[in-house]
């Protein structure tokens, strides 16, 4: 029997790349790692994707009985593309449509006179608070027209001031352009977190570990062959998903790929860091029961914090300071301006830097508190 040290024909690097093959077919026959990093990701995507592509955006009004629908000011407003009227509601249906937020506002014109007599209309919008969220924009959209209208029928009219507005060419934003660098972060977050920990956690309660102990295989040759796997599959995963997000719903990759390759060798850090975080969580975790409470309390508030489906921006400053040093938010962010703006890796110190001692931290704790048994 060839002893634990003893490294006579012994070759470290083919039993690492041995484990990860054994290992990559695992996962590829695991529902939950499939789920969590490839068919998750990729329903959001269509989902978002969709949204941007095939559907506008509507804001349901209804015309008020009375109305003057004959005029120049209601065919203006009938004609703005977001704005959708509602037939067929008597009054107490808009009141009722109104109160549970169905429609937006019930629209109300009236011809009036002033002292030119030129034709002038009262445009009345009556709304609640179920629409606040709406109710801006189509003020807004209303106003605007009408006040085109006035520019056309009165173009000699003094005014106070004018706004004129010069557009630069520029490339287009799409909501695809934040979404999908989120469900990079999230794939890797729920792939390196909850598979590593469950795995290594059965490997070790059945003993496999212990029998793999036995072998002259070093603890980071071990670590090596796992990660080495999971960076296979998630290399598949990052093809599947950026491609079906660049192809059919135009997430931008700038310089092509190039950027695409820059964003796959940022992945890295993000999966080392997430991979990590599971070896600890099933070498300190003595119940297997525990470990999805104990993952979910690692995973779900950067989930919530680090931009995946809103800026961060939104949140008070004092809690923006905290999720701007949470790995998954540092990764995400630079995946987005990798993406979008075209930055490359070395143009931003703070994120590789950030990143870098991330990994150093988790993988120090890692090599300390693996065991094998």
């Amino acid at each position: 029997m060839v002893s634990r040290t003893s490294h006579i024909r012994y070759n470290n690097r083919r039993a690492a790349w041995a484990i990860a093959r054994a290992s990559l077919i695992s996962m590829f026959r695991s529902p939950t790692a499939v789920v969590f990093s490839l068919l998750f990701p990729i329903i959001f995507i269509v989902v978002f994707g969709s949204m941007v592509t095939n559907a506008d955006l509507k804001i349901k009004i209804a015309v008020a009985p009375g109305s003057d629908t004959s005029n120049i000011v209601y065919n203006i407003i009938s004609g703005i593309k977001i704005i959708q009227p509602q037939k067929g509601l008597s009054p107490d249906g808009m009141q009722d449509a109104l109160i549970k937020g169905k429609i937006t506002a019930v629209l109300y014109i009236a011809r009036d006179s002033n002292q030119n007599h030129l034709p002038h209309y009262s445009v009345q919008l009556i709304t609640a608070n179920a629409a606040a969220d709406k109710f801006a924009l189509l003020q807004s959209v209303i106003e605007e027209s009408i006040h085109q209208l006035n520019e056309k029928l009165f173009p000699q009219n003094p005014t106070a001031g004018r706004v004129s507005v010069v557009r630069i060419p520029g490339r287009t934003y799409r909501q695809i352009d934040f979404i999908l660098p989120g469900q990079l972060g999230f794939s890797l977050l729920m792939a390196g977190v909850f598979s590593s920990a469950f795995l290594f956690f059965n490997l070790r309660q059945s003993f496999v570990l212990k029998r793999i102990f036995a072998t002259p295989i070093t603890r980071s040759y071990l670590i090596l062959g796992e990660l080495l796997s999971r960076l296979l599959f998630q290399v598949i995963g990052f093809i599947i998903i950026v491609g079906l997000g660049h192809f059919a719903f135009h997430f931008t990759l700038v310089h092509g790929l190039i950027t695409f390759l820059e964003m796959l060798f940022f992945s890295v850090f993000g999966l080392l860091i997430f991979m990590g975080t599971g070896f600890i969580i099933s070498s300190l975790i003595q119940d297997e029961g525990s470990i999805a409470p104990v993952a979910n309390t690692v995973t779900l508030p950067q989930i919530l914090l680090c931009g995946l489906f809103f800026p961060i921006e939104n949140y008070p400053v004092w809690l923006q300071s905290f999720c701007k040093i949470l790995p998954l938010t540092i990764l995400v962010d630079g995946f987005r301006k990798i993406a979008f703006e075209g930055t490359h890796i070395l143009q931003m110190p703070l994120a590789l830097g950030g990143l870098i001692v991330w990994t150093l931290v988790i993988g120090i704790v890692t090599v300390k508190v693996f065991r094998w048994e």
